[in-house]
């Protein structure tokens, strides 16, 4: 059976089915012209928008329904996480092809619902349109935070530490390990690269370091990895007017991202491998700066947070953006271009 068989107020049925009731903050939900909500007591809202296109975000003939409705979430939630905020509703929207089968319909919003309900996030409302393609998931979500707790990327200052949560480019190393068996190659296996798939497939937004993160202000800038720690480096950087030498040595260059980009080659992980995981999107980790006087806040955060991070490198005063073998390396290269979306 295929959504064309059902009517809008059926699928809206079957999407409250797989979400718990509204808690008391919303006194009106799913069912009318628009949702109704009260204020989070003495916190700033915070709002993020973003939309999962098929072609363009993922590719359904690798990518289990279940999993383009993680990531739709999920992809809103890191940007939560970086600004330091606690999820607390979602609006969503969908752009529905009629061929579109009911069970993978039931997948999707299952595995939206299922993140959403382990992050403590009720979803609001939204709108089903029918397209002719293709599948589109467009989601709204907001957040809370204090308003000292906000964290941004303008914040960083010469001499600030930067790191980085988990590792960098496993999501790049399991959508090209995905790639090669979707277009009938040997595809790539091991347990490093099973792990990449997985975290190209369901992105873990890394909402409790960012809460720790705000709430004890021990980062002074932060970003999420959606367009790869090149682009993060970047962003942070204009931001702040500042420089970054990143320690080459230092990088946490994920197994599977290391055997894709230079296991194949033949040779150990060189400059231009570490350059690709460097340069890779979908990771969605956090990269965040930190003042040295601060490191005992950050200690605290370690011990709490439910992911580990790494000291990648340094804040300079001037502007240039390099990767270094060590510190003050007068060989050190250009820091390499990050993922764009309309390249």
């Amino acid at each position: 059976m295929t959504i064309s068989e059902l009517t809008e107020r059926e699928l809206v049925a079957r999407i409250q089915r797989r979400l718990p009731p509204p808690p008391p903050w919303m006194p009106v939900g799913i069912g009318d012209d628009a949702a109704v909500v009260e204020p989070a007591r003495n916190r700033l809202e915070v709002l993020t928008v973003d939309a999962v296109v098929e072609g363009v975000h993922f590719d359904r003939r690798f990518t289990p329904p279940a999993a383009i409705g993680h990531r739709a979430l999920a992809v809103n939630l890191s940007d939560l996480a970086a600004m330091g905020a606690a999820p607390r509703l979602a609006l969503l929207s969908f752009a529905l092809p009629p061929s579109l089968a009911c069970d993978d319909f039931d997948a999707m919003v299952g595995g939206l619902a299922a993140l959403a309900a382990r992050c403590g996030l009720h979803v609001a409302g939204g709108n089903l349109t029918r397209t002719p393609g293709p599948l589109t998931i467009d989601v709204t979500v907001v957040g809370a935070v204090k308003r000292r707790q906000v964290l941004t990327r303008a914040g960083a200052r010469p001499g600030d530490e930067m790191y980085v949560s988990g590792s960098v480019g496993a999501a790049a190393a399991g959508l090209e390990s995905l790639q090669h068996q979707a277009a009938g190659r040997p595809p790539a296996r091991g347990a490093s690269l099973d792990a990449s798939v997985e975290r190209y497939l369901y992105p873990e937004p890394r909402l409790k370091l960012g809460l720790l993160l705000g709430r004890n202000r021990a980062a002074s800038a932060c970003i999420d990895l959606s367009d790869g720690l090149a682009d993060g480096v970047r962003r942070i950087a204009e931001a702040s007017k500042i420089g970054v030498e990143i320690d080459e040595a230092a990088l946490p260059v994920d197994p599977g991202a290391a055997e894709i980009f230079g296991a194949r080659r033949g040779a150990e992980a060189t400059s231009a491998a570490l350059d690709r995981a460097i340069a890779a999107s979908d990771d969605y980790e956090l990269l965040f700066t930190v003042h040295p006087r601060r490191r005992g806040r950050l200690r605290a955060a370690y011990r709490h947070s439910d992911v580990t991070f790494t000291r990648i490198g340094v804040c300079t005063a001037g502007r240039d953006l390099v990767v270094a073998r060590r510190a003050g390396d007068p060989a050190a290269r250009p820091l390499p271009a990050g993922y764009g979306h309309f390249r």
